[in-house]
């Protein structure tokens, strides 16, 4: 018996925010990536086999959401600060994608060129051939107190 049903859906989803504490542009980082009005469950960086990525999914306000994440945060103004988020899944649909976050104090084009690099790498120890690799992420110049957000939710169609 299954107590928890296994998503079958990927969507990528990022966004920035400023506000007057760090948590408060935490939460508009949330709000701009379109997942505010819901309670994440932070989870480890599994695609089940089979999933198909989907633009935008309805989430019900309050649920609770598998996502895989990167944040972070700064009260430097001034400060540059990136969030990326990638998605590999292999040639055979049978077997289970992975999905790689990555932070840094550094320009997007570096954070996601990594993120996308560790995803190829967690095929490689696996010994899978990649069938595709998607990412996205966020970059955010802080002006007072800003936080950046990329996200893999999994859901159910």
């Amino acid at each position: 018996m299954n107590m928890v049903s296994t998503p079958n859906i990927f969507c990528l989803v990022e966004g920035a925010g400023e506000g007057r504490t760090l948590l408060n542009a935490f939460d508009q980082a949330l709000l701009a990536a379109g997942i505010g009005d819901t309670n994440l469950v932070r989870m480890s960086s599994i695609v089940p086999p089979g999933a198909k990525q989907r633009k935008s999914v309805t989430l019900p306000r309050g649920g609770l959401i598998p996502v895989a994440y990167a944040h972070i945060d700064s009260d430097v103004p001034g400060e540059v600060i990136s969030a990326a988020i990638a998605v590999a899944l292999p040639e055979d649909p049978e077997l289970a994608g992975v999905i790689m976050e990555y932070e840094a104090k550094a320009p997007l084009q570096e954070v996601e060129a990594k993120v996308r690099q560790m995803a190829q790498d967690a095929f490689e120890y696996r010994n899978r051939k990649l069938g595709a690799l998607f990412s996205t992420g966020v970059e955010h110049t802080v002006k007072e107190c800003g936080a950046v957000f990329a996200g893999a939710v999994l859901w159910y169609e």
